[in-house]
């Protein structure tokens, strides 16, 4: 990176909770580490792009460890480890994990060096560390890596996805590659049905108006390929999402006209583990074990622009 375009972390404050945002010429990235180092911001200077839903007249608190995701803000970026649905933890002495996970509502520790911020939270019920690290690759790119240690005699099984709340503000298509044609339902709301799939032409494309709906797809099976996005047909600004597809196989994606929140959200959901429950994941020999005394890494790339998308995903 050129010296112009090289991140600079700054401390601040967001809606009264201490924050950290990394920054460069294009781009602005605003984190919470209290809130389980909720992601805030994601904003893209040339065009002024904010990309993560704010918590609008909800209040951004400190969420109870163990409460349900649904009471809090329902904003912003969190991070859902070993778990999305609430589920024992299996094993020989199981233990019940919270809805969402137990990172959104626990306290991190951030470290700052050379314009990268790690940030790090540890389980109060399993013995694992979990780690973010955030840096500005590029001009308009993100890298997000990740680490997980197992401190524990026994391995440990997880299930890990983001759950990125993106603001939707105009006519927007969700992005996928060519050859993932059909996506299986697993929350239809009121006009589709869970278990059957849709062409996802049919279903990719989002308005601002909100309906009151919700729904909910996965590739059915592990992904062709370890990208997807979102593309504003007016304004034509982008955000692609990429990940290797060895690591992170499967993706769901989360639609909301309004139905729990309450304005038009989506979120992109590239997934260890198939899907939503460990205990689902476990059942069917798709959740990521780490051996004890181990770890396991895994990276993800962000790209924002504005015009042509596609080349945002070629080689």
């Amino acid at each position: 990176m050129k010296d112009k375009d090289a991140a600079k972390v700054q401390a601040g404050t967001y809606k009264g909770h201490f924050s950290l945002a990394i920054e460069n010429e294009q781009l602005k990235i605003e984190l919470v580490p209290q809130l389980g180092g909720k992601l805030v911001s994601m904003l893209y200077k040339p065009t002024g792009k904010e990309w993560l839903l704010d918590s609008g007249t909800r209040p951004l608190r400190q969420p109870e460890f163990g409460s349900t995701f649904t009471d809090w803000d329902m904003s912003g970026w969190d991070e859902c480890f070993p778990t999305i649905i609430a589920c024992p933890s299996g094993g020989d002495d199981p233990i019940l994990l919270p809805d969402h996970g137990e990172l959104w509502s626990l306290p991190g520790s951030c470290q700052i060096e050379e314009g990268t911020v790690n940030c790090v939270i540890k389980s109060p019920q399993w013995p694992y560390h979990f780690s973010r690290r955030i840096s500005i690759m590029d001009i308009n790119k993100i890298k997000l890596a990740y680490r997980v240690e197992n401190e524990g005699d026994k391995p440990l099984p997880f299930l890990w996805v983001p759950h990125p709340q993106f603001a939707i503000t105009e006519r927007t298509r969700l992005l996928l590659p060519d050859s993932m044609e059909r996506m299986l339902c697993v929350f239809g709301g009121e006009k589709l049905t869970a278990g059957n799939s849709y062409s996802w032409e049919e279903v990719s494309r989002l308005i601002p108006e909100a309906t009151g709906d919700a729904r909910k797809f996965y590739y059915e099976g592990k992904i062709t390929a370890g990208w997807s996005g979102l593309y504003e047909e007016v304004s034509g600004n982008y955000f692609i999402m990429s990940v290797s597809a060895d690591q992170v196989p499967y993706i769901g994606i989360w639609i909301d006209e309004g139905l729990i929140n309450d304005r038009v959200t989506c979120a992109l959901e590239p997934s260890i583990g198939y899907y939503d429950s460990l205990e689902k994941a476990i059942s069917n020999g798709t959740a990521q074990v780490i051996p004890a005394k181990g770890c396991f890494e895994w990276e993800m790339e962000l790209s924002f622009g504005v015009g042509e998308w596609l080349k945002a995903v070629q080689p």
